[in-house]
């Protein structure tokens, strides 16, 4: 009864395998350009003062790493196995879950009036540390739901891509950012609000043309993964405030890892799909791409809902943490 329940609400998902998406290298391109914008704009409202106080209280990045790279699988998996989707889609979600930290949540954390330098810190940390994770937390929790699905295979990821990743999206533009507003303060103050809404006109220039190019597949087919994405995204955002929490974190610093956790670097994720040498040609991965393309898009729309939602309630104390979420 369970399983014809799901069916109806999710309909068949194995038709999504077939799919073949259109992304360019150009539209690659576009988007790490958009987010390198974005991160500027970011870094210029970050003074060097905010790393230096949480370089003081590192329990805070240990919290929002590990909700990152074992809360957010271990959820994961659990919905797979309460769902049961079907095997691409499966692994895609999981795929999702094993990716670092989308570079955007750093804009919506200050939307939301979030720890702008514990989100870019964070993003940092979970980027570098994609070069190990993303690969034991794919290998790990899909293993854990079938050993013997050909979808299983070993990750490799090139270390010189994530530095480069690192480098030109992440660390080029927040270093820029960070001397622009330390050493010219006047002028950061003039350029900063600009700045911000072009990054995120660019932002969504990029996602409109995204979807353009994938038009007729999202219109026949979105009807199949959008709740899945809905709950999964919701799960990220839960757990990522609720798991700092438990361990007395204040409510900046809570919503800020509930952002990193619920806003994940799906464009990885597409990256690794679409790689022949990590996955054969031969496999019928469109459930996964699908996925990990609609997380792109829903994580972005959900993340500035909720940035939109804290950013009109500023918390003034941790006591009244409890009932904002």
């Amino acid at each position: 009864m369970s399983e014809l329940f799901l069916f109806k609400l999710f309909g068949n998902l194995e038709q999504l395998d077939k799919i073949r998406l259109n992304f360019s290298d150009g539209g690659v391109l576009f988007m790490n350009f958009a987010i390198a914008f974005v991160m500027f704009g970011v870094a210029l409202g970050i003074k060097t003062e905010h790393f230096k106080d949480l370089a003081k209280n590192p329990k805070t990045i240990v919290l929002g790493v590990i909700s990152q790279y074992f809360m957010l699988p271990f959820v994961t998996f659990l919905l797979v196995l309460l769902i049961n989707p079907s095997p691409a889609v499966a692994f895609g979600m999981i795929l999702v879950a094993a990716c670092p930290g989308g570079n955007v949540s750093n804009m919506i954390s200050m939307l939301a009036k979030g720890n702008v330098a514990l989100s870019v810190s964070l993003t940092a940390f979970t980027t570098v540390f994609a070069l190990f994770m993303t690969p034991f937390n794919f290998t790990f929790w899909g293993g854990l739901y079938a050993r013997q699905s050909p979808y299983l295979v070993e990750l490799v990821i090139e270390p010189s891509q994530i530095f480069q990743t690192v480098g030109l999206i992440l660390g080029i533009p927040v270093l820029l950012g960070l001397i622009v507003g330390a050493r010219f303060p006047v002028f950061r103050e003039k350029i900063q609000k600009p700045v911000r809404w072009a990054s995120m006109f660019v932002l969504i220039g990029f996602i409109v043309g995204a979807l353009a190019a994938n038009f007729d597949h999202f219109m026949k087919y979105i009807h199949l993964v959008f709740f899945i994405v809905l709950i999964h995204n919701a799960l990220g955002f839960t757990v990522g405030y609720w798991f700092p929490k438990i361990f007395k974190e204040n409510s900046i610093n809570s919503r800020t890892i509930s952002i990193e956790t619920g806003i994940q670097n799906s464009g990885l994720g597409l990256a690794l799909i679409f790689n022949p040498k990590i996955f054969p040609p031969e496999l019928e991965l469109g459930g996964m791409a699908f996925i990990a393309a609609w997380w792109g898009v829903w994580h972005i729309v959900a993340g500035s809902g909720l940035a939109f939602y804290w950013g009109r309630r500023p918390s003034k104390s941790a006591k009244r943490d409890f009932a904002e979420f």
